[in-house]
């Protein structure tokens, strides 16, 4: 196997990827909390662990790939602070928090599917885990590592002494610049590993539990579920880079003092997507589902298609026009591809040094945009064309475009639509631009895209 290499948040480094079980990978990622319609600011961070898990397996490694579902415990504050996102969902929708938690776990499993995403091997939901939840703290009450208050059961994060160091956290600051009231908790960074539930309100998700009725901490379900499906120690476990200064350092600490060693070897994080230069959430609105860019005119394999443009620890900056260039740049290879597959010429048997280069790119932190640019090389050079598509699928798996599966799109037009063109063809010829581009308007209102191009007018759906 050709080395690979990762950059790891916990050392701050780019490393070479060692694998604990020589051939296997244990990879974890934090899946939904499934309260809302997925964003694409959310499924940047799928697009990239799918990217990931196809380069490891492009290596020959065999990944066993878990995902939470949080359908419970995480409040409107990554912290502690807050309603549930699941409770304050029953009361804006007026619907049980089972049907909401399933109807957004189908809508998220759809988008996965329109992305081209794999699927997780496991995807465990925290309501079916409360007894692991339980027991991992118990054990940590055992060990000392808890106290309790009026409202829950917190981790005394000043006994876990590296605490501070995965997000190279400056606790005094953190202390001093306190700005909510912390009720009973010790520290500032302290964190809720059991909520017991309010008597002024009736959740519809509570457990019997230390006593009183309650429900579990966001953190807690995380280091239980991955622990229990790939063991106390494994290889990668991925995240939005919002979770490390909480999520994660809070998963690192428990999970450790718990089991007494290492809990995760690398962990990778990806950048937010940036609208107007602002990070875009649930929070604040969010921006767009994959369903409305579908409206608008575009595909989820668009957007895919963006997100390989940027390096995944990068900001990728949402624009229309960005995304008008990532259309483009999909529409121009699936042309080529099925130009290829109906092409039988013979051309250059040489593979030259593109598999290799596709490789290295790869397996440099997953370079995707240096892995596009070996992949329109090939697209461009004289090759033999068996060979160009025997590449370009063998790339895909990596990319994930669904080039092997596409088909020539038959467009069938009406005679008022080839009469347009036609018209269109003729008022270019007479350098009638603007009777040009008033076509071009009036084809993309009936659904059509027409390009320009040095073999003519291309005309395509939307």
């Amino acid at each position: 196997m050709e080395k690979l290499y990762f950059y790891n948040t916990l050392t701050r480094k780019k490393e070479e990827f060692e694998q604990i079980a020589k051939g296997k990978v244990g990879l974890y990622s934090c899946g939904p909390t499934v309260y809302s319609y997925p964003h694409i600011g959310n499924m940047r961070a799928y697009v990239f662990v799918d990217i990931l898990k196809r380069a490891l397996l492009f290596n020959g490694l065999k990944v066993k790939h878990v995902m939470n579902v949080t359908d419970v415990g995480h409040l409107t504050s990554d912290s502690d602070e807050g309603e549930d996102k699941m409770e304050l969902a029953v009361k804006k929708e007026h619907r049980t928090v089972r049907e909401i938690a399933n109807f957004y776990l189908k809508v998220f499993m759809s988008d996965l599917k329109r992305l081209n995403i794999l699927e997780p091997d496991l995807m465990p939901k925290a309501t079916e885990h409360i007894k692991e939840q339980i027991a991992l703290i118990k054990k940590l009450e055992k060990k000392g590592y808890t106290y309790l208050t009026d409202d829950g059961i917190y981790f005394d994060s000043s006994k876990f002494k590296r605490y501070a160091e995965f997000a190279r956290l400056n606790l005094r600051e953190l202390e001093a610049g306190k700005r909510v009231s912390m009720g009973e908790k010790k520290h500032a960074s302290d964190f809720a590993l059991w909520k017991f539930s309010s008597q002024d309100s009736k959740r519809q998700q509570e457990w019997k539990a230390f006593g009183k009725m309650g429900f579990p901490g966001w953190h807690i379900e995380c280091s239980a579920m991955s622990m229990k499906y790939l063991g106390t120690h494994f290889d990668i476990h991925t995240g939005g880079e919002d979770h490390i200064a909480v999520h994660h350092t809070n998963e690192i600490a428990q999970s450790e003092c718990a089991t007494g060693k290492k809990f995760v070897n690398y962990w990778m994080h990806n950048a937010f997507i940036t609208f107007k230069g602002e990070k875009i959430s649930k929070s604040t609105g969010g921006l767009y589902t994959l369903e409305d860019l579908e409206r608008d005119g575009y595909n989820a394999g668009d957007f895919r298609y963006l997100c390989l443009m940027t390096h995944y620890k990068k900001p990728l900056e949402f624009s229309f026009e960005a995304l008008d260039a990532a259309r483009n740049a999909c529409e121009k290879i699936k042309r080529k591809v099925v130009e290829l597959k109906k092409d039988k010429s013979k051309g250059i048997r040489d593979e030259s040094d593109y598999r290799k280069r596709f490789l290295k790119a790869v397996n440099d932190d997953l370079n995707t945009s240096e892995a596009l640019s070996v992949l329109w090389e090939v697209l461009d050079e004289d090759l033999d064309s068996k060979l160009k598509l025997e590449l370009i699928y063998d790339f895909d798996r990596v990319l994930g475009l669904g080039l092997k599966e596409l088909k020539e799109e038959k467009l069938v037009l009406s005679k008022e639509v080839k009469d347009m063109l036609k018209e269109r063809e003729n008022a270019r010829k007479e350098k009638n631009w603007s009777r040009s581009d008033e076509i071009r308007i009036e084809l993309s209102n009936r659904g059509f895209v027409v390009e320009d191009t040095s073999d003519g007018q291309v005309l395509r759906k939307k």
